[in-house]
């Protein structure tokens, strides 16, 4: 059976909660998604430095330094990879604060089906911007993508 890896996406989860990361650990791989859990910023920044992630899932809640501040630094290092807040801190100023710290969403706990469509969405969009970004600066597209010389354009004068 030939291996999907390179088909499923990387979620880096940072939650202080060791059941919520094993939790979210066993839903996102019934979606084909492959996590990595941190229980800290400190835990997580290693990961975030040596591996690629196509989203970056945080708490608000967190031991030594919040999930918001630990966004406002993710994003600094990173200004691409996505950033989803899912976290029990639910109030408007909690998601308002997530987003005004990086975030591109916010999704309160216990709302699974909104956490997998955003993860979803959030993932698909990333990928079609990074597409996107490659055909506008020109590089090679990636093996299984139609050439250039697929297409041809008339004027209306042709």
């Amino acid at each position: 059976m030939p291996s999907d890896t390179h088909t499923r996406s990387r979620v880096l989860c940072v939650d202080d909660d060791l059941d919520a990361c094993e939790m979210l650990s066993a839903l996102l791989k019934s979606h084909r998604i492959e996590v990595t859990c941190a229980q800290s910023a400190t835990e997580a920044w290693p990961l975030i430095k040596a591996e690629c992630f196509d989203l970056y899932l945080l708490d608000a809640w967190l031991p030594n330094l919040d999930g918001f501040e630990f966004c406002r630094q993710i994003r600094a290092f990173d200004s691409n990879t996505p950033i989803l807040f899912y976290s029990g801190a639910a109030y408007d100023v909690d998601k308002l604060k997530g987003i005004a710290a990086g975030a591109n969403a916010y999704v309160a706990k216990p709302d699974v089906e909104g956490l997998i469509e955003t993860i979803s969405d959030l993932i698909a969009k990333a990928r079609a911007d990074d597409v996107v970004a490659r055909w506008v600066s020109n590089e090679r597209p990636a093996e299984g993508w139609f050439s250039a010389q697929t297409f041809s354009l008339k004027t209306a004068g042709d």
